[in-house]
């Protein structure tokens, strides 16, 4: 009996672990206000009154705004994954009214796996012996471009 409470407050701190952890991040949806949002009807001004701040303004197309909110969750350590995700662009004309508001989902979430530690370069892969020993012999051969003739025979650079 005595060894119950210390195995029972050990399991529980075990199976705490695994619970789920859940965030938000980015903007607080209100369907309200998110629908309220008229192209057409609003511009810049009510749109920053109804919405407030953009999440991120995009430097191109008369400057879109981008509403952004996620939902995640993740158990222990592993990298948290999204469950939900709303962003919401809204677009503007040359005047700054609203000309039309597209929304996407988690669809549209891309989830990028490196498959290495390096960068795939352009060139030849050499191998460690290959750095070593890859000069031994090119120093002064012909055509190198080193020595007193430049590699021409005659000494002579132009034909």
């Amino acid at each position: 009996m005595r060894f119950l409470l210390p195995l029972a407050v050990t399991a529980g701190l075990l199976a705490s672990g695994c619970t789920p952890l859940r965030s938000h991040q980015g903007y607080i949806v209100d369907a309200d206000l998110v629908n309220s949002v008229q192209p057409g009807v609003d511009n810049r001004q009510s749109v920053l009154a109804t919405l407030g701040h953009p999440t991120f303004a995009s430097q191109f197309n008369q400057g879109d705004w981008y509403y952004v909110a996620r939902d995640s969750r993740n158990f222990a350590f592993n990298p948290p994954k999204p469950i939900e995700q709303l962003t919401m662009r809204i677009s503007f004309d040359a005047a700054g009214n609203v000309t039309a508001i597209r929304k996407s989902g988690v669809d549209q979430v891309a989830s990028i796996s490196p498959s290495k530690k390096v960068t795939p370069t352009l060139g030849r892969s050499r191998s460690f012996f290959s750095e070593l020993f890859g000069n031994i012999g090119a120093v002064g051969a012909p055509g190198a471009g080193g020595g007193a003739g430049g590699g021409r025979p005659g000494g002579r650079d132009q034909p």
